[in-house]
Formats: C-alpha cells, sequence, structure tokens
C-alpha cells in the first residue's frame, strides 16, 4: 500500500533521540521551554521570517492557546470554515466561544471571503482561515475584511507549513498563526505544534499559557495548562526541520508529475485538478482532486489497487452530531466538497513509479 503520508524519519532523529534519553532531561517546565525546544523554536522562526515560535503539543493546543490569547470570551463568535478537521472547532467551542461556519470556495477549498463577511455580527471577534491541504486561504480579501471590522486574525496553518501567499509564508500574515506536528504532517514530531507570531505580547501571554500560566515557579498569572512539547517530540521536530525544504521540493516534484499525469483527456471531463494561482506556492501536503461523480467508487478501487486515496472531510464539522446544534442552514459548496474530494499520496517517499501507477488507476478508474 502506497499511503497517503508518511514521516520521513532517519537516523539522524533516532540519534537525537537517544541524546535525550542519555541526558535524561524528558521535558521542562521553564517559561523558555527545554533546550531542545528552544533549538526547534529558533529553526522554525528563521525559516517562516517570523519574531516568535512558541512550542506546544499539538496543533489543537497551538489552535487553543491562541484563542486563549486574543483574548476570546464567552458569547463572542468565530469565524471558521466547516470544511476542516474538527479540532478547528474544537478549539474554537472549548473556550465558550461560538464558532460561525463559513462557506468555502471550489478552486481552494479555503474561506470564501463573501460569505465570511456576511456572517459577520456584533459578536464576532475573531476569523479562522484555514490552510487546507497546503492550499493558502484568499489573505488579502480575509486581512481587508478584519481590518473594516476591528477583528483577530489566526490562521490555521496545520496543514501548510512552506506554503506561501504573495511571498509570505502561512502562519505569519495574520496575528497569529498555528501548525501541526502530527505523524502525517509535513514537518512530524509524532505529537506537537506550534504558534508563530511577531507580537512580543502575544508570545509573552502565548508561553504562560502553555505552561499553565506561569512564568517563575509557582506563580500562576493567566489561566493556563500544559501544553508543553516533550524534549524528545523537540528532538524529533529540530531534525526535520533541517530538511524541510528538501521534503517540500521532494513533493512539489511528485504532485507537479501526477498532475501532468491527470491531464488525460477523458480524466479531464471527470476529474477537478488543484488549480494554479499567481499568488501562492502549495506545500503539497495533499494532492486533492474532486470527482464529478462516484468519488466512492474510484477511491474503493484505489485502495484495492494498494493506493492509500483518502476523503477528507466528510461529514464536515457542520454535519457532525455535536456540531449541527451550531448551524441550522447549508454550506453550499461545504456539502459538494465532502462529496467529491478525493486525496492522493505526493509525500517524499512515493517514487516516480508510484506516481505513475497512482495517475493510471486513477485515469483506469475512471474510464470504467
Amino acid at each position: 500500500m502506497i499511503p497517503i503520508n508518511k514521516p520521513q524519519i532517519d537516523e539522524n532523529e533516532r540519534q537525537e533521540i537517544l541524546k535525550v534519553l542519555d541526558e535524561g532531561i524528558l521535558t521542562s517546565a521553564s517559561n523558555s521551554g527545554g533546550k531542545r525546544v528552544q533549538d526547534f523554536e529558533g529553526l522554525l522562526a528563521d525559516f517562516l521570517h517570523v519574531k516568535h515560535a512558541i512550542a506546544v503539543n499539538s496543533g489543537t493546543a497551538a489552535l487553543n492557546a491562541s484563542i486563549l490569547a486574543a483574548g476570546i470570551k464567552e458569547t463572542d463568535e468565530i469565524l471558521i470554515p466547516s470544511f476542516t478537521f474538527v479540532a478547528t472547532a474544537n478549539s474554537v467551542a472549548c473556550t465558550g466561544a461560538k464558532p460561525v461556519f463559513v462557506d468555502i470556495e471550489k478552486d481552494t477549498y479555503t474561506m470564501n471571503p463573501l460569505d465570511l463577511e456576511n456572517k459577520i455580527t456584533k459578536k464576532t471577534r475573531a476569523i479562522i482561515p484555514v490552510h487546507l491541504y497546503g492550499h493558502p486561504a484568499k489573505m488579502d480579501e480575509i486581512l481587508e475584511i478584519a481590518r473594516k471590522h476591528s477583528l483577530i486574525v489566526i490562521e490555521d496553518a496545520c496543514q501548510s507549513l512552506g506554503s506561501l501567499y504573495n511571498g509570505k509564508q502561512t502562519g505569519t500574515i495574520g496575528q497569529m498563526g498555528c501548525f501541526s506536528m502530527y505523524a502525517s504532517k509535513v514537518l512530524t514530531s509524532g505529537e506537537g505544534g506550534a504558534i508563530t507570531t511577531n507580537s512580543d505580547e502575544y508570545a509573552e501571554i502565548l508561553r504562560m499559557i502553555r505552561n499553565h500560566g506561569m512564568v517563575h515557579g509557582y506563580d500562576t498569572r493567566i489561566i493556563g495548562f500544559n501544553m508543553r512539547l516533550p524534549e524528545i517530540s523537540a528532538a524529533i521536530a529540530k531534525t526535520q526541520m533541517k530538511k524541510i525544504r528538501l521534503m517540500l521540493e521532494k513533493r512539489t516534484v511528485n504532485a507537479k508529475k501526477l498532475g501532468e499525469l491527470l491531464n488525460d483527456r477523458i480524466a479531464r471531463k471527470y476529474l477537478v485538478l488543484p488549480q494554479d494561482d499567481k499568488r501562492v506556492k502549495y506545500n503539497w501536503y495533499l494532492y486533492t482532486v474532486a470527482l464529478i461523480n462516484n468519488r466512492d467508487r474510484v477511491k474503493k478501487f484505489l485502495n484495492d489497487n494498494g493506493i492509500g486515496a483518502t476523503v477528507y472531510y466528510d461529514p464536515p464539522v457542520h454535519q457532525t452530531p455535536y456540531y449541527s446544534k451550531f448551524h441550522n442552514g447549508k454550506l453550499e459548496v461545504t456539502e459538494w466538497a465532502s462529496k467529491t474530494v478525493l486525496s492522493l499520496p505526493v509525500h517524499p517517499s512515493v517514487t516516480e513509479n508510484d506516481i505513475e501507477l497512482i495517475a493510471s488507476k486513477v485515469v483506469e478508474a475512471i474510464k470504467s
């Protein structure tokens, strides 16, 4: 089976883990984090060209901490897409705020700025655009709406490390950006996350939030939790940062080749391929297509032939049992996407022969 994603772990990560075990310092409750946490934060900040990177223990923690740092309170509303992993909504709901679901656009599967502005009320405090599958959301339009209505923008960049929007790294465009280092992501630490910001004030608050609100010992100053990234996880992430450019380059090569092979005359009638936009550069976390019909049949055919094609996200968040109570209307494009999208593997372990097999089987499934 060609998996949908695979962590790129080699001897360098193993050696860094062994060093942590030999030293015996597995974590740190200091405000600045452990040695390897600090090393990773520095490498990430340099890569993204951002002032602060604050490591935490998951992408969900990154989102939750950012919402808390922004001062969001109960009864506040936060605008998010429904076409995303549920962590985006959970991070809002667990603060007591209300997630308000915004429809997406077909070309990027990201937040539709027109529907976004239509959903703003007097209770709206923030916008969380999600750069889904590595596709950057339309940040120019979103930032203009945010400025117009004095709203905070927290980017959910959990899937978009390395994606660019107008030459800027995603996660560095809003007030805060959130990243995930889950096992399937472009860069992994097993479990882990990070928040980026150019604000000294937000950075100080975020470091307290991840460590029970403390600065020096038992001096809790604000509400906080244990969101610390352990040193073993940081050791993996630190080592991964040293090869991030090579991993992104391989994804780009694979995605370009797959796109060329899928540009088949018959297949084009039934497939919607990822669209280029002069404002963006994708990290190709996932190569996601939409099928005009028979998505589930094509997925089964590919799985039966050893290709880990996967559907994200069906159902969308607003149609899940818990979140259906937050939303009564339809999200037309979101619901279309949930029934048509199919993600294909292009991670660095995918070979040229694998790409040829994936493309040929997709075309075979469509033609049959």
